[in-house]
């Protein structure tokens, strides 16, 4: 693993710019929350991809043009990053907002740094450090935990929240999407954002469909258009720009580990905000979580621009 003196230049922007993005995707968290009774999941993933679409066109338009001939080569790449990283992601997260609590899902998307280093081992055959095994299994015991409610007869009964399933496997799909962008770093972050968006907001439409056949599409009330407008610009616009840009910089296992902050800023916004309580177990699986992440990391340490 080699220092890049450029990416060592670039490293107090890009930390700057992960950050941002985590408090974006932990109010992501919250929003989820306030939108239960104002939109209809599905509708709200529509909207708020319809949204960043309308955005981006106005901003990356010539961006699009210039770049056209190097993401014809990727679409197919692209299309599946805005299916699964963008539409089933935010489809599982907002679905999972019905039946587990907020500060649930700002903690297990801990688990998404976790899922990027094994997905670089089995993708990149990143070196994988005996700390880092141990930071995992300490992350993978406090997703357990807080998936449980603290009850670990849960886990053995097999009885987890199913909130808490879909959290997981939305976390599984966010690691997917952030491993691919590496193959994206030398492209526009607003024409690479521009394709998966649309991609997003296509494959979406048919679970808007499906939401509205089944009887259960709520358009947004006045409430739930503030919502989608928050929504569509934080999480879905600046957040996903500032990611892009972000990897770019200093690599995506790095840029992965700050998704670490999500659980803070989301467990504290649910609790100020939401008046959630915060039981003795989120704060357990809250310290595995981050303590896990931070030994993972120990021997990267000074190194940025991985190679």
């Amino acid at each position: 693993m080699k220092i890049n003196i450029l990416a060592a230049k670039a490293t107090p922007r890009a930390y700057a710019l992960l950050s941002a993005t985590a408090f974006f995707w932990g109010c992501n968290t919250i929003f989820a929350k306030l939108a239960v009774g104002q939109v209809s999941p599905m509708l709200l993933v529509s909207l708020r991809w319809l949204g960043a679409v309308l955005l981006l066109l106005i901003f990356a338009h010539k961006l699009l043009v210039r770049d056209w001939g190097k993401l014809r080569r990727n679409l197919a790449t692209l299309l599946l990053m805005g299916i699964l990283g963008f539409t089933a992601f935010n489809a599982l997260f907002y679905i999972a907002a019905h039946t587990t609590s907020g500060l649930n899902m700002g903690i297990i998307q801990g688990a998404i740094p976790v899922f990027v280093l094994i997905g670089a081992f089995i993708i990149y055959r990143t070196t994988v450090s005996s700390l880092q095994i141990m930071g995992v299994a300490l992350t993978i015991i406090g997703v357990c935990l807080v998936a449980s409610a603290g009850n670990l007869e849960r886990l053995t009964s097999l009885t987890l929240n199913r909130g808490d399933y879909l959290m997981i496997i939305a976390c599984l799909l966010a690691a997917g999407y952030a491993l691919a962008l590496r193959r994206f770093t030398s492209m526009s972050p607003l024409s690479v954002l521009s394709v998966i968006a649309l991609s997003a907001f296509i494959t979406s439409l048919p679970l808007s469909v499906v939401e509205l056949l089944l009887g259960n599409l709520q358009w947004p009330t006045a409430k739930g258009w503030i919502i989608v407008a928050l929504v569509t610009f934080f999480p879905s616009f600046l957040a996903q720009i500032f990611f892009i840009q972000g990897v770019a910089a200093i690599g995506p296992g790095r840029a992965g580990i700050f998704v670490n902050l999500v659980p803070i800023f989301a467990s504290v916004l649910a609790v100020s905000i939401l008046s959630e309580p915060f039981k003795a177990y989120h704060g357990i699986a809250l310290a595995l979580v981050l303590g896990g992440i931070w030994l993972s990391e120990q021997n990267n340490k000074g190194v940025t621009g991985i190679n």
